[in-house]
């Protein structure tokens, strides 16, 4: 049997020791014998340079741990400084700047509202001191305390008013209970 008539089976070139399978798998069916060579020479060159670059760097990298242990450099030193770094780039940026105006103009606002909100509530309670309501309810609460307090002048303000009250009421209820006058038997 000739190699076109085997039919349905079909024979591949298997990898050798060292080639790479999937590269195998993938390469054009074109290449000549000697362009595979130069190529399989080529790989293993750059796989020795590969190689080789690893190993300089891993000792570019002890070199480096050696050089921050004498300085005294740790890690932890190290984070600080690169989140310090982090922080300066972040508010170099332009939408850090127009985000903290932003906040700047908004703190602002809250601090204006706040303080009409401060002053709309005083002038509320100025209102309710001046209605003719709360005057009647001040000048009842003056009257029983002249009645309960007996000689003290009227006057003052609401709160002396309600403290004296208050005390007159609290003296009533702590005074003893009248001797009685006749004797027990």
């Amino acid at each position: 049997m000739e190699r076109g008539e085997q039919g349905l089976l079909k024979t591949e070139p298997v990898a050798e020791e060292g080639e790479d399978a999937v590269a195998m798998l993938s390469a054009p069916e074109n290449l000549s014998e000697e362009e595979q060579d130069e190529l399989r020479r080529e790989l293993a060159k750059v796989e020795e340079e590969i190689q080789t670059l690893s190993q300089v760097l891993a000792a570019k990298e002890k070199h480096l741990a050696e050089i921050k242990r004498k300085l005294g450099i740790s890690s932890l030193q190290e984070l600080k400084q690169n989140i310090a770094k982090g922080w300066q780039d972040v508010t170099a940026t332009s939408a850090y700047k127009k985000t903290s105006e932003t906040l700047s103009q908004a703190g602002q606002k809250a601090s204006a509202a706040f303080s009409s909100v401060g002053s709309v509530i005083t002038k509320k309670l100025e209102d309710v001191k001046n209605s003719p309501t709360f005057k009647s309810f001040e000048e009842k609460v003056e009257n029983l305390k002249s009645k309960v307090g007996g000689a003290k002048p009227a006057g003052g303000d609401f709160g002396e008013v309600l403290n004296s009250t208050a005390n007159a009421t609290s003296a009533e209820a702590n005074e003893p209970p009248p001797a009685q006058t006749e004797a027990m038997p």
